[in-house]
């Protein structure tokens, strides 16, 4: 089973930035990251396509964050630019298992997820 671990959380005022790293301990084909905020449900910020290129992102979050991968690393990230309060939760990276043709926006798509990092964005 693959494990994952997430960096790069914190507190940063509104309108900053972060970067958030997601390190594999094997290979894994498409990665995504999705978000907790107390009392909501788990919602799916960006995945990548475990062959490159092929991202897709959440209505919340487009034009503001870039999710990457450098395979050689078994690393995933996310860049946040233009934080908002609302992006304030608990982000969690997630792996596939399996190949696809695309990678999925459910958090059902993946098999196994790293323990979470906590962002928090002050106004």
């Amino acid at each position: 089973q693959v494990q994952l671990v997430e960096s790069g959380g914190g507190l940063v005022q509104a309108g900053g930035s972060l970067r958030l790293s997601c390190v594999a301990s094997v290979g894994t084909y498409d990665m995504g990251w999705f978000r907790q905020a107390p009392g909501k449900e788990r919602e799916f910020v960006a995945c990548i396509w475990w062959l490159g290129g092929s991202t897709y992102y959440g209505d919340s979050v487009k034009g503001r964050f870039t999710i990457s991968r450098d395979n050689a690393k078994n690393t995933v990230y996310l860049q946040m630019n233009s934080l908002k309060p609302e992006d304030t939760a608990v982000y969690y990276c997630a792996a596939q298992n399996t190949p696809t043709n695309t990678c999925g926006t459910s958090m059902y798509s993946y098999g196994a997820w790293g323990q979470g990092t906590q962002v928090t964005v002050s106004s």
